[in-house]
């Protein structure tokens, strides 16, 4: 049995901030001595189906207060999704039907346990106790915070100074949320870091239903394939835990070295000391990033896409049947990718430039290697597109009319573009 202060320290690991450190070690001491598990939740709102790798970040951190005895709640906010959640949004968000809800919610529930114990999960819908609400309940609940607080969340305060409309259902959203802690009388919160306004109304609310507040554990937000923007299925810029073995693989290997260090230590279930390794080596050149890369890719393809989760030999010398499937989806993929050939029957089409200089989404549509200008910006952010056998990932490049340009887009489709005046 790991002591309070070992315990702490495990759940330290990787987090921005814990609100309040003191509170979080006096809970974990008192559960030792109890014998009584602290109870967790993390909440997910199931505004568009499938999981993705940004939603590990906490999972990961449930996992491990799982493997340290507590009590964890996956919580789906099947309610609050109806509403949407304002947090970084600069306009009221599209709030969706209850069927669209439902419908997602049954994909979180198969994909959790690629991270999750299930013998030690227990999920919960907050339209449980929202749905029983009366309208004198809600108003009760509404008294309990002010506009002037509201206001002082960022993005409501940018909004209301930029006079832009901020709807009276979304000042319901972090008293939800928080009303789901009073509810399952929660011990500890975990969350993105930004969700510290909403995770903080829990502990308020609580305090005003006499009960003692919960902690906050807040873990980072991970980067998308941009590098850039916060991991997103709007965005396009995921990696999707129940995508194909070859997808997730590629779409690891598309990222930026540094962005690739950063999915080690927020998605990877390396050893700190091993991270610290790999980070030593690839400075020093005994390691190159590509196979850092390559590593990681065959991590999180065994992890997600299969029971396994060992690596397997990759010194060619086991035979295909025993690799594991990240195996394969490394050796498929040096394979395609690795060699660089360019088919020699590539396709020629003509393409007529708008100005001297145009934008590749608009040229990659009209060559007719993407349906829209929208699908050929999403295949750029998610690094899918080269030109002349070199990787563009930004959405606004442009090229003149004065050569001819080999497209590669997606996995295996060619077109040479001839401008046209």
């Amino acid at each position: 049995m790991l002591s309070a202060k070992e315990q702490f320290d495990i759940i330290k690991r990787g987090a921005v901030e814990i609100i309040v450190e003191a509170d979080l070690l006096k809970k974990l001491e008192r559960s030792l001595s109890t014998g009584k598990p602290l109870r967790v939740k993390a909440g997910f709102d199931p505004t568009a189906p499938d999981i993705h790798i940004g939603h590990t970040v906490l999972l990961n951190k449930m996992r491990q207060l799982q493997e340290l005895g507590h009590e964890v709640t996956f919580l789906i906010g099947d309610f609050t999704g109806m509403i949407g959640d304002p947090t970084g949004k600069s306009e009221t968000r599209k709030h969706l039907t209850k069927e669209e809800v439902a419908e997602n919610a049954k994909t979180y529930q198969q994909q959790i346990y690629k991270v999750l114990d299930k013998n030690r999960t227990n999920i919960a819908f907050n339209s449980e106790w929202m749905s029983k609400m009366t309208a004198e309940g809600m108003i009760q609940l509404a008294a309990r915070q002010t506009v002037a607080r509201m206001l002082e969340r960022e993005d409501f305060k940018k909004r209301y100074q930029a006079e832009l409309p901020i709807s009276i259902h979304e000042f319901l959203y972090p008293l939800i949320q928080g009303y789901d802690s009073v509810m399952m009388k929660s011990d500890v919160e975990l969350g993105g870091t930004d969700q510290k306004f909403n995770l903080l109304v829990g502990r308020e609310l609580q305090k005003e239903y006499g009960q003692e507040p919960q902690c906050i554990v807040m873990m980072p937000l991970l980067e998308g394939l941009d590098g850039v923007n916060k991991m997103s299925k709007s965005l396009g810029n995921y990696i999707g835990i129940n995508e194909p073995a070859k997808d997730i693989f590629g779409k690891v290997m598309s990222v930026s070295d540094d962005l690739m260090l950063r999915y080690y230590e927020l998605v990877s279930a390396v050893l700190l000391e091993d991270l610290q390794k790999i980070k030593a080596d690839i400075k020093s050149g005994a390691l190159h990033p590509m196979e850092a890369k390559k590593r990681l890719a065959t991590e999180l393809v065994n992890r997600f896409c299969s029971e396994q989760n060992t690596v397997g030999s990759l010194d060619g010398k086991v035979p295909l049947a025993e690799l594991t499937i990240g195996d394969r989806a490394r050796k498929e993929f040096e394979n395609v990718f690795s060699k660089k050939d360019i088919p020699d029957d590539i396709p020629v089409v003509e393409v007529i430039w708008d100005g001297e200089k145009m934008k590749l989404a608009k040229i990659i549509a009209l060559a007719g290697a993407a349906k829209s200008n929208s699908e050929a910006r999403r295949l750029i952010q998610q690094g899918a597109v080269e030109v002349n056998e070199k990787p563009v990932r930004d959405i606004d490049a442009e090229f003149s009319a004065s050569s001819e340009y080999v497209l590669r887009v997606g996995k295996k489709r060619f077109v040479k573009v001839r401008p046209k005046r």
